[in-house]
Protein backbone atom coordinates (compact mmCIF):
# COMPACT_ATOMS: atom_id res chain seq x y z
CA UNK A 1 0.00 0.00 0.00
CA UNK A 2 1.34 3.26 -1.32
CA UNK A 3 1.02 6.30 1.48
CA UNK A 4 2.06 9.53 1.44
CA UNK A 5 2.01 9.68 5.16
CA UNK A 6 4.57 12.42 6.86
CA UNK A 7 7.15 11.50 9.46
CA UNK A 8 4.89 13.10 12.14
CA UNK A 9 1.68 11.75 11.36
CA UNK A 10 -0.34 9.21 12.51
CA UNK A 11 -1.73 6.50 10.15
CA UNK A 12 -5.21 5.52 11.32
CA UNK A 13 -6.68 2.24 9.88
CA UNK A 14 -9.62 -0.36 9.76
CA UNK A 15 -9.25 -2.78 12.35
CA UNK A 16 -10.89 -6.16 13.84
CA UNK A 17 -11.46 -6.03 17.60
CA UNK A 18 -9.49 -8.98 17.91
CA UNK A 19 -6.56 -6.89 16.85
CA UNK A 20 -5.52 -9.53 14.34
CA UNK A 21 -3.80 -6.78 12.10
CA UNK A 22 -3.30 -9.63 9.10
CA UNK A 23 -4.29 -7.76 5.81
CA UNK A 24 -4.57 -4.58 4.03
CA UNK A 25 -3.66 -0.96 5.99
CA UNK A 26 -3.90 -2.69 9.37
CA UNK A 27 -0.90 -5.06 8.19
CA UNK A 28 0.64 -1.97 7.31
CA UNK A 29 0.03 -0.24 10.36
CA UNK A 30 1.82 -3.04 12.42
CA UNK A 31 5.03 -2.90 9.64
CA UNK A 32 5.32 0.25 9.48
CA UNK A 33 3.53 2.12 12.44
CA UNK A 34 3.81 -0.06 15.86
CA UNK A 35 0.02 -1.40 15.87
CA UNK A 36 0.16 -3.73 18.34
CA UNK A 37 -1.09 -7.12 17.64
CA UNK A 38 -4.35 -7.91 19.90
CA UNK A 39 -4.82 -4.57 20.25
CA UNK A 40 -8.41 -3.64 17.97
CA UNK A 41 -9.10 -0.20 19.04
CA UNK A 42 -7.07 3.42 19.67
CA UNK A 43 -3.61 4.93 19.38
CA UNK A 44 -0.97 2.09 19.33
CA UNK A 45 2.69 3.75 18.37
CA UNK A 46 2.21 5.81 15.43
CA UNK A 47 -1.00 4.45 14.39
CA UNK A 48 -4.52 4.43 15.49
CA UNK A 49 -7.24 1.42 14.92
CA UNK A 50 -10.95 2.02 14.33
CA UNK A 51 -12.52 -1.14 14.57
CA UNK A 52 -14.63 -2.54 11.10
CA UNK A 53 -14.90 -5.70 12.23
CA UNK A 54 -15.92 -7.57 14.97
CA UNK A 55 -14.26 -10.32 17.56
CA UNK A 56 -14.51 -13.02 14.90
CA UNK A 57 -13.69 -10.82 11.92
CA UNK A 58 -17.28 -10.37 10.77
CA UNK A 59 -17.84 -7.05 9.41
CA UNK A 60 -19.59 -4.55 12.16
CA UNK A 61 -22.72 -2.69 10.78
CA UNK A 62 -22.20 0.91 9.79
CA UNK A 63 -24.04 2.04 13.01
CA UNK A 64 -21.26 0.52 15.13
CA UNK A 65 -18.23 1.84 12.44
CA UNK A 66 -19.93 5.48 13.18
CA UNK A 67 -19.57 5.31 17.00
CA UNK A 68 -15.95 4.02 16.80
CA UNK A 69 -15.02 7.16 14.15
CA UNK A 70 -16.91 9.32 16.60
CA UNK A 71 -14.90 8.14 19.38
CA UNK A 72 -11.67 8.56 17.51
CA UNK A 73 -12.85 12.35 16.40
CA UNK A 74 -13.64 12.85 19.98
CA UNK A 75 -9.79 11.28 20.57
CA UNK A 76 -8.14 13.34 17.62
CA UNK A 77 -9.95 16.66 18.86
CA UNK A 78 -8.40 15.98 22.22
CA UNK A 79 -4.55 15.31 20.69
CA UNK A 80 -4.28 18.47 18.81
CA UNK A 81 -0.55 17.70 19.50
CA UNK A 82 -0.93 15.08 16.58
CA UNK A 83 -1.67 15.23 13.58
CA UNK A 84 -3.93 11.57 11.73
CA UNK A 85 -3.67 10.43 8.38
CA UNK A 86 -6.89 8.95 7.80
CA UNK A 87 -6.94 5.40 5.31
CA UNK A 88 -10.29 4.61 3.73
CA UNK A 89 -10.98 2.52 6.97
CA UNK A 90 -14.05 -0.11 6.19
CA UNK A 91 -13.68 0.15 2.33
CA UNK A 92 -11.35 -2.92 2.14
CA UNK A 93 -12.07 -6.15 3.67
CA UNK A 94 -14.95 -5.24 5.62
CA UNK A 95 -16.40 -4.19 2.10
CA UNK A 96 -18.27 -0.56 2.74
CA UNK A 97 -17.86 1.87 -0.25
CA UNK A 98 -15.99 4.90 0.22
CA UNK A 99 -19.82 6.91 -0.35
CA UNK A 100 -20.76 5.05 2.56
CA UNK A 101 -17.71 5.85 4.69
CA UNK A 102 -16.35 8.99 4.28
CA UNK A 103 -19.68 11.10 5.34
CA UNK A 104 -18.62 9.60 8.84
CA UNK A 105 -15.51 11.77 9.69
CA UNK A 106 -17.89 14.47 8.27
CA UNK A 107 -16.58 17.53 10.73
CA UNK A 108 -13.48 16.03 11.93
CA UNK A 109 -10.87 18.20 13.84
CA UNK A 110 -8.16 19.97 11.36
CA UNK A 111 -5.67 17.51 12.52
CA UNK A 112 -6.83 15.02 10.81
CA UNK A 113 -6.44 14.72 6.80
CA UNK A 114 -7.77 11.90 4.43
CA UNK A 115 -5.60 9.79 2.59
CA UNK A 116 -4.92 10.25 -1.06
CA UNK A 117 -6.50 6.55 -1.56
CA UNK A 118 -9.65 7.96 -0.67
CA UNK A 119 -9.81 9.50 -4.08
CA UNK A 120 -8.90 6.27 -5.98
CA UNK A 121 -11.88 3.99 -8.34
CA UNK A 122 -12.80 1.04 -6.64
CA UNK A 123 -14.29 -1.93 -8.60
Amino acid sequence: MKSDIKPDEIFVFGSNLAGRHGAGAARDAVEKYGAIYGQGVGLQGRSYGIPTKDITIRTLPLPYIDQAIDDFMKFAESRRDLKFYITPVGCGLAGYTREQIKPLFEGMPENCRFAETWELETV
